[in-house]
């Protein structure tokens, strides 16, 4: 797919709004322009990520949306005079895709794509690139200047989505259950985690108490990969003073790596990493990784928004002819 639109270029439409949403499975977020590519507003909301739901996803747009709309002083006008471009968690699943689009509020027109598409369209505004998504789950995708694509990786939390929130996560907590059994010696880490799930780390406690491990049992039952994603910044903190943290680290690092050589082994185009965790995890890639990365041109909701620039311009040109 070529795109020639850039963000902010102006787009003749009947539409009085054109809004980018980029969905992920910790939070939502959503930026309005008018077609001249001038910006109204941001907004954010809850999680959109399509496999808590489609009906769960529009409300956390529509959220996100209205929450916009409110920042700017503005009444939001009806959904038919607003088009908007979509980048979701979850969307390459044929059944959930056809759900969320039969499931549009009413606006006026909606382009979709995966999350990974239009973070890779913002990071390099429409150019050839790659990138690599690292937030609550993972993906890589690459454009090359045929305007082709390829994604790698993307296959989920239960078998995939390496380095991501929820991989650390989950293997942060099956540290602290090796360290409540005694496996291995409890540090930093481990006790931080105790606490976030409630047991009791006070000087005297018995880290190993049968307390702690019902606290624990009790929380890993109840998690799924966002939720595991919350102790990735446990992580990251005590990485520092802990062996077992900076060991995980390590590992995101070496597979971000993977992922980036998979999608570019010539290792020539331009790459950047993206998502909550990029920032984070840029000390633990390996080189030549770590100097090659470039910090992002534009955000994912940009490249929503390109998206659906590009879908509009298309359906224009259709009309005249």
């Amino acid at each position: 797919m070529r795109l020639q639109k850039g963000v902010g270029v102006e787009l003749k439409t009947a539409y009085e709004y054109l809004i980018g949403v980029d969905g992920g499975g910790t939070k939502t977020y959503i930026r309005v322009e008018r077609p001249d590519g001038s910006h109204v507003a941001d907004g954010s909301s809850g999680p959109s990520a399509l496999m808590h739901g489609t009906s769960k996803a529009w409300c956390a747009i529509v959220t996100a949306l209205d929450n916009a709309f409110q920042s700017a002083g503005i009444s939001r006008p009806p959904y038919q005079a607003i088009a908007a471009g979509c980048g979701l968690s979850g969307i390459n699943n044929p059944q959930w895709a056809a759900q969320f689009s039969a499931q549009n509020p009413g606006f006026g027109a909606l382009a979709t794509g995966t999350d990974a598409f239009t973070t890779l369209l913002g990071a390099h505004l429409g150019q050839a690139g790659v990138v690599v998504a690292i937030g609550t789950g993972s993906v890589g995708e690459v454009l090359l200047a045929d305007g082709s694509r390829r994604e790698v990786g993307g296959w989920g939390f239960q078998t995939g989505d390496e380095a991501s929130g929820g991989w650390i996560g989950l293997r942060a907590a099956n540290h602290v259950e090796r360290a409540l059994d005694g496996r291995v010696i409890p540090g930093s880490l481990a006790r931080a985690i105790v606490r976030f799930c409630g047991g009791d780390d006070d000087a005297g406690t018995d880290f190993s108490s049968s307390q702690n491990r019902e606290r624990v049992i009790a929380w890993v039952n109840s998690a799924n990969q966002s939720i595991f994603a919350q102790l990735a910044p446990l992580v990251v903190a005590h990485a520092a003073q802990d062996e077992a943290a900076l060991t995980i680290l390590h590992k995101a690092g070496q597979e971000i790596a993977q992922i980036a050589n998979a999608l570019d082994p010539s290792q020539q185009l331009p790459i950047a990493l993206c998502g909550g965790l990029a920032a984070p995890l840029q000390a633990y890639l390996p080189e030549p990784l770590k100097s090659r990365a470039i910090t992002p041109r534009a955000d994912a909701a940009s490249g929503a928004l390109l998206l659906l620039r590009q879908q509009l311009a298309t359906e224009s040109v259709g009309e005249t002819i």
